[in-house]
């Protein structure tokens, strides 16, 4: 285990190497971690003026790139083996959540914002690609279907999730209601296209398939407090 100063709001596996791992943390630095050495961080990346509160890293083959979200309503690039940030992304009106790449297109991410939209941003071109207003209620959190590239899930504290065709956004391709509370994690499944999992501040985990009429396919209940993440397991279809 590792310890940091301030919180811990989200942490991303390298694609690269399989000891390094990078946090995003309330004094808006990000932290590079090696398994392999225990002594502390490899790097401190402090840029953000506010909490760091998203990271990720590109899954595309070709590029090593890491995107960090922010409270302090910036998204920022960053290149592991350089110092600094390569470029800082502006546009939200509110506090960045969660930002995400696209596991199809190179250089593309989703930011989703306390600004109630959600956004698309390719990192080879100027401003924001794409700005789609997709709940009346802040966006706690996205993420891409790994079949299909013009697909992203949002889940809001409205305690919905809207499916969204980026080619067409006038209105959500699905909408999955049953979360009595802020829905704070959404992730489809690496293994079934139309397969999603969801966790809210209503205590529970929820798993969803949106081609089914009743789409809710589960709910669990064995948590006590707040579900706050969740990831599905990449090498076990059936483990979360």
């Amino acid at each position: 285990s590792f310890d940091w100063n301030d919180g811990l709001f989200d942490v991303t596996w390298s694609e690269n190497n399989e000891h390094v791992l990078i946090t995003s943390s309330g004094d808006g630095s990000l932290q590079i971690w090696d398994t392999a050495k225990t002594t502390g961080p490899l790097q401190v990346y402090k840029e953000h003026a506010q909490e760091a509160y998203s990271v990720d890293w590109s899954q595309t083959r070709g590029e090593q790139l890491v995107v960090s979200g922010s409270w302090d309503q910036t998204a920022k690039l960053w290149d592991p083996a350089v110092g600094k940030s390569l470029r800082t992304f502006k546009g939200h009106e509110g506090v960045i959540y969660s930002t995400i790449w696209s596991p199809h297109i190179p250089g593309c991410f989703a930011s989703a914002s306390g600004d109630q939209t959600l956004r698309i941003w390719d990192v080879k071109a100027p401003g924001v690609k794409l700005v789609i207003p997709a709940h009346h209620a802040e966006i706690l959190s996205c993420d891409w279907c790994k079949y299909d590239e013009n697909l992203v899930v949002t889940g809001a504290v409205d305690c919905s999730l809207k499916g969204w065709d980026l080619r067409n956004v006038r209105q959500p391709l699905f909408v999955l209601l049953g979360h009595t509370y802020a829905i704070r994690r959404v992730k489809f499944s690496p293994f079934h296209a139309t397969l999603l999992a969801s966790c809210s501040y209503d205590f529970t985990v929820r798993f969803w398939d949106f081609s089914k009429p009743n789409p809710l396919l589960e709910t669990v209940e064995h948590h006590t407090e707040f579900t706050c993440g969740l990831d599905l397991s990449l090498h076990n279809c059936g483990q979360v």
